[in-house]
């Protein structure tokens, strides 16, 4: 299946877009440039008034910082680009990237913040029940169906981090679950959950959904904003392009949320 094409959600490309505007704002201006220092011609990274020998210790900082930019702006002139073929005008400047602090209360009673920490705290790929049941490949690792390999491809294309059945521990449960996907929105430093249903049988489906709806909800996390959901039941074949609208819908939903201490 051809899952995706160039085609981004618009608010989620305005979002994109400002992110990679916003942070080479934030970042130093570097370039390599040329000095006679002792009589001798050597490389330097130049900032703002200042040259850095390329193996100091401030030149090596700047190299760092020289890649980052580069980055930068090979993903803000794609994004532009993708802009500029679907969109007129320039990206609303109101969709504005910024951290967006949401909690979750874990089997301790501990208020955990579904940011780039936590993210960086799951372990991949933890369920052990059922390994028998992971039979479709991709990039690396097996899924539990051709519409979960898909869905890893598509945040794959997109170039959103996630994590596949990590063990998420939630309050009022004695036992961990291990969501389907956590993704992580770096313009938002934020987590969301996606599960994925593929149950056929109807009473299946209805039950595992509402234990769901219950669990995360019981834990302080709302259905739609921090946990949305994707469906490949009888009724309801699944399309990847649903997706799109799905995650375009949870991180323009997230720029309503108001800022809480951490």
């Amino acid at each position: 299946m051809q899952i995706l094409g160039p085609y981004i959600p618009k608010e989620y490309l305005a979002l994109r877009i400002n992110y990679c505007k916003q942070q080479l704002r934030e970042l130093p201006e570097v370039n390599l440039s040329q000095r006679i220092i002792r009589g001798e011609k050597k490389d330097v990274y130049l900032s703002g008034t200042h040259y850095h020998l390329l193996n100091s210790r401030s030149g090596k900082e700047l190299q760092v910082i020289l890649q980052q930019r580069e980055v930068l702006i090979c993903e803000l002139s794609k994004l532009e680009g993708l802009w500029n073929s679907s969109f007129r005008g320039i990206p609303p400047e109101d969709i504005k990237p910024r951290k967006i602090i949401r909690k979750f209360l874990n089997n301790d009673g501990e208020s955990i913040i579904l940011d780039g920490k936590f993210f960086d705290s799951l372990k991949p790929d933890s369920n052990p029940y059922f390994p028998e049941h992971k039979t479709c490949f991709y990039n690396g690792t097996y899924y539990r169906s051709a519409a979960e390999a898909d869905i890893a491809r598509f945040y794959t294309e997109q170039g959103i981090p996630f994590k596949y059945e990590p063990e998420i521990l939630l309050s009022g449960l004695k036992f961990p679950i291990y969501t389907d996907f956590v993704i992580y929105i770096r313009e938002l430093d934020l987590c969301k959950f996606h599960e994925h249903f593929g149950l056929k049988n109807s009473a299946d489906y209805n039950r595992k959904t509402a234990t769901t709806y219950n669990n995360y909800s019981g834990a302080g996390l709302l259905p739609e904003l921090d946990v949305f959901y994707t469906y490949d039941v009888d009724s309801v074949p699944f399309d990847i392009r649903s997706l799109q609208t799905k995650l375009n819908s949870v991180v323009y939903d997230s720029l309503f949320c108001l800022d809480i201490p951490e």
